[in-house]
């Protein structure tokens, strides 16, 4: 998983007021439980030692997603009295937290961008001709693409079509067409279809045959899911439970071959040593996360160390101590590493967390 979402945050220096908040809506009188989640949020910021300014810009964010339904919960990261970064969760957190540091508290939300699969997803439907003196029916399509789980709830666009069942098979082909477009781009692992067989195996038999296998159908009329959402959300979520992205897998295939050569790249003692050296490709972390040991960094992205004495062996100046997850996260986001999110029983790492090198 590429960690561009990230870079906003590491644009300018701390400290960083962090805020995870339930803003979920499907409860009795969200707005009034919202409001109390706003006010926690800023006292416990003012408690933690961060200026009132910047406690202000965490607090008024809380609840903007307003127009979002069912359950989910916003991530919040300001400092200097500015909101820098402001994202909705696919999951509300389990309890609100609320932190000032140096680096902002950003691996929580890493671990909800992941997978991070890019898909397209279709429902096709018949439907009744609008003009009441034709028996012709119409077949209307929905497309949507996006990234899972965070389009969950922050979904792209919805394209719209509405085609003559005679002409779906000329139709059929541009849209395979686009498609396929997608997939060479990088911009879709799968193709999510639901809805009219007839249409489904029209659709699919254009597409390019090597692509055939990306196709994924599921049930339902794409009706199910609640407006504001992905389209065919309830089945992506059952589609994608437990997979990677087509990136992450080969990232993950390259660390098994690294693996079976030399050890090197598995640990927190070895996954630091690459990030100074600059070394880093990708970090692979277990989830869920373990509990590491504080982390010290300098000033420059490549200065992390277990102990302030091995910073001051680099010649570091102004070094502090931080909480791993922040360290690592910055350390690798400053280096252009990726982040690749391992589910524990698939590929158990040593403390949880593994690095695939670049060199």
């Amino acid at each position: 998983m590429r960690l561009h979402f990230l870079d906003p945050l590491y644009a300018r220096p701390g400290p960083y007021a962090s805020v995870y908040v339930d803003t979920s809506r499907d409860i009795d009188d969200p707005d009034r439980a919202i409001e109390l989640h706003r006010r926690h949020a800023r006292s416990d910021l003012i408690e933690l030692g961060a200026d009132p300014a910047t406690a202000d810009a965490s607090a008024d964010a809380v609840g903007t997603d307003a127009d979002l339904p069912g359950r989910h919960g916003q991530a919040l990261f300001a400092t200097h009295g500015e909101l820098v970064l402001s994202e909705e969760l696919p999951q509300p957190p389990p309890a609100d937290k609320a932190g000032y540091a140096l680096l902002p508290d950003a691996m929580p939300l890493a671990l909800q961008h992941a997978p991070d699969i890019p898909y397209a997803a279709a429902v096709l439907s018949r439907v009744e001709p609008e003009e009441s003196n034709t028996a012709a029916e119409d077949l209307q399509v929905r497309l949507q693409t996006g990234r899972w789980p965070s389009s969950s709830v922050a979904p792209r666009s919805l394209i719209h079509l509405r085609v003559p069942i005679r002409e779906w098979h000329q139709e059929a082909q541009r849209l395979a067409d686009e498609l396929a477009h997608l997939i060479d781009l990088g911009h879709a692992d799968t193709l999510v279809l639901c809805g009219d067989p007839w249409a489904r195996g029209v659709l699919v038999n254009r597409l390019p045959a090597p692509l055939r296998s990306r196709v994924a159908t599921v049930p339902g009329n794409g009706q199910d899911g609640e407006t504001g959402r992905a389209l065919l959300e309830p089945q992506l979520a059952a589609l994608f439970h437990g997979r990677l992205a087509a990136h992450d897998r080969d990232r993950l295939e390259s660390f098994a071959a690294q693996r079976a050569r030399h050890p090197a790249g598995e640990g927190l003692s070895a996954t630091v040593a690459a990030l100074q050296r600059g070394q880093a490709d990708a970090l692979l972390v277990n989830h869920p996360v373990e509990e590491w040991p504080p982390l010290w960094i300098g000033t420059d992205p490549d200065q992390i160390a277990l102990s302030a004495a091995d910073l001051q062996t680099f010649g570091a100046t102004g070094y502090e101590k931080q909480p791993a997850d922040a360290a690592l996260l910055h350390a690798a986001v400053t280096t252009g590493a990726e982040l690749v999110v391992v589910p524990r029983q698939q590929t158990p790492l040593e403390d949880g967390i593994g690095v695939l090198l670049r060199y």
